[in-house]
């Protein structure tokens, strides 16, 4: 059994509706092991450190535990998944220009961001996975689980959104 870390953004379809109306509901219905910030009506952020075999098992029962406890919820985002040098950096343990250095200066095969500008933004999973298997940084193998499980989570959320007539066009398109 591994611990992962990552937190789940839903929204709560009621934006008047005050967020601490659940927060014993969600500590006795299996959040337990989670830190819930309710700063915005509407909204509810849950950062968990859940015990499991896999990062998979781990978010699927976490997001279970919270519908089950708030049914109308919708997860907005699996975070941290979207990331810019600095927070690359604060997860590393190393300087936001050690990052710079390596990604956007370095090499032809570093990952591409997802977002080009300023702040450039990366999915982290390729960040942590190109650092272990191209620069052989000791990442930990369940922090790049953890990363790609949330940036499955967040395509699949992206891609319910996309126009059901356009799917399979723009899936062969991108293939």
């Amino acid at each position: 059994m591994k611990d992962y870390d990552f937190t789940l953004k839903f929204n709560l379809q009621q934006p008047k509706v005050d967020p601490s109306v659940y927060v014993e509901a969600l500590y006795a219905g299996g959040c337990d092991d989670a830190l819930i910030g309710i700063g915005k009506k509407g909204y509810i952020s849950l950062n968990f450190i859940r015990e499991a075999p896999f990062a998979y098992e781990a978010m699927s029962t976490a997001i279970a535990d919270a519908k089950r406890v708030i049914p109308h919820a919708s997860l907005i985002e699996a975070a941290p998944d979207y990331a810019g040098l600095t927070d690359a950096a604060k997860i590393l343990g190393c300087t936001r220009q050690n990052v710079r250095k390596l990604i956007v200066t370095g090499e032809p095969s570093s990952p591409p961001p997802i977002y080009e500008g300023t702040p450039s933004i990366w999915h982290l999973a390729e960040i942590l996975d190109w650092l272990r298997e191209v620069k052989a940084y000791p990442i930990d193998s369940s922090l790049i689980e953890v990363a790609k499980m949330k940036m499955d989570l967040n395509n699949v959320k992206g891609w319910q959104t996309l126009e059901p007539t356009y799917q399979e066009t723009i899936k062969a398109l991108v293939s």
